[in-house]
């Protein structure tokens, strides 16, 4: 997820076709205007390389059980999913892979089907977070498969379960591995200011005017990340907060379930894991949040065929089939029963991740096409705020400045 966060891209797409817009637009509201066009439909299907092979068994129920459909399956890149479909719309996949934080760019450019069959069963069925993950401006695209957010890695011959629980407590008793001064900082340490109270576009993430960083709360966080550098329990870690976990120069360190193979390998029998601790910025202690990603299947908005492509949309995210990828691929289920499944609640990994997911934990990443302009500035305030290249009198213009800067629409 955090490469999938990183690889936001900007808008340009020009609709050349008045059909297309219409379907783009209205999300193909009328059964009954497609359903003539789904007999004996193809339908094309991207999902990343890793996943062709769990999904291939699916697809073949999903075709015995609609034997007029058939489903090609292709590997392609997730992280890159709106820049393939808008490379030619016409001849991308008709159901396709996408983390969720593309959804406003996807939406604005006209290219992603509105799920118009199945709202009420994903409203229903998926975790609250992941439904407002799949929707924009009111209205759901997206069928959740996956939820993913920052836990906390930890040797537990060198910290206590209780250790972990503060940033106070791990941080004195332990050494913590984390990045405040390198590219990347803004992805981990960005929900600092919404720990604390403030907004990044707005309550639901979908307000350009709605950041507001630039208070007495944002000027706390600030002095809080620059009181890390001398704060000898933390050490920057990023590429080398690996290496630095297997050689005990660290003891701790932030990342997701994506390394959770490398960690369990570095660690052996003393790995162990946790969601993130409490931090005090300035007015006791709060619960440090991380960004939540989700795993989305999105359709096509020029699919031919929207009632085979949204029912296969479906299908691939019910419970069972997300149990299934949990098996197979550690995609931690964004059903809400799936997620009270023995197989999900008994690794410690999937149970950080489920408890970082709630509202308390972690905030959604914000969907709009302005965070293209968001991250870069971000990372400049976080880094020379932990170096030492920012005055503390200058914490506050620096904020207005980030605030103006996030305010962009690259629209």
């Amino acid at each position: 997820m955090k490469r999938n966060m990183k690889k936001l891209l900007t808008l340009g797409v020009t609709m050349t076709a008045a059909a297309f817009t219409l379907a783009a637009c209205g999300g193909g509201s009328s059964d009954e205007k497609t359903t003539a066009k789904n007999e004996n439909a193809s339908i094309k299907l991207w999902v990343d390389v890793a996943f062709v092979d769990t999904y291939k068994p699916l697809v073949e129920q999903f075709e015995k059980e609609h034997k007029d459909w058939k489903v090609t399956i292709k590997p392609s890149e997730s992280a890159t999913a709106q820049e393939n479909l808008k490379k030619d719309p016409s001849a991308a996949a008709d159901v396709f892979m996408m983390p969720h934080d593309q959804l406003g760019q996807m939406v604005d450019a006209g290219i992603i089907y509105a799920n118009t069959k199945y709202e009420d069963s994903i409203k229903e069925n998926s975790t609250e977070s992941a439904v407002e993950a799949a929707t924009y401006d009111g209205k759901l695209y997206g069928y959740p498969y996956g939820v993913e957010s920052q836990i906390l890695y930890y040797n537990k011959e060198k910290l206590a379960e209780a250790d972990v629980k503060s940033w106070e407590t791990l941080t004195s008793k332990g050494k913590l591995g984390a990045n405040f001064g390198e590219a990347g900082a803004n992805y981990i340490f960005t929900p600092l200011f919404m720990s604390n109270g403030d907004e990044l576009y707005g309550k639901n993430g979908e307000d350009i005017e709605g950041t507001n960083f630039n208070n007495d709360k944002g000027v706390q966080v600030l002095k809080w990340v620059r009181e890390q550098k001398d704060n000898p329990g933390v050490i920057q870690s990023n590429a080398d907060a690996l290496s630095n976990l297997g050689n005990g120069k660290i003891d701790a360190f932030l990342s997701g379930p994506w390394s959770k193979l490398d960690v369990e390998k570095a660690l052996g029998d003393n790995f162990a894991v946790a969601p993130y601790p409490t931090v005090d910025l300035g007015n006791g202690p709060v619960q440090q949040k991380a960004f939540l990603g989700v795993k989305l299947f999105g359709v096509n908005a020029s699919t031919k065929s929207p009632v085979a492509a949204m029912a296969l949309a479906d299908f691939l995210t019910n419970k069972e089939n997300q149990l299934t990828v949990f098996e197979k691929n550690g995609t931690v289920p964004a059903n809400k029963e799936a997620q009270t499944d023995g197989k999900v609640t008994s690794d410690k990994v999937a149970e950080a991740v489920m408890t970082m997911s709630d509202a308390d934990h972690s905030v959604v990443m914000p969907k709009l096409p302005a965070m293209v302009s968001f991250w870069g500035p971000a990372d400049a305030v976080l880094n020379d705020t932990y170096n030492g290249k920012i005055a503390e009198d200058q914490y506050l213009p620096k904020l207005d400045k980030l605030v103006k800067d996030t305010s962009k629409s690259d629209k």
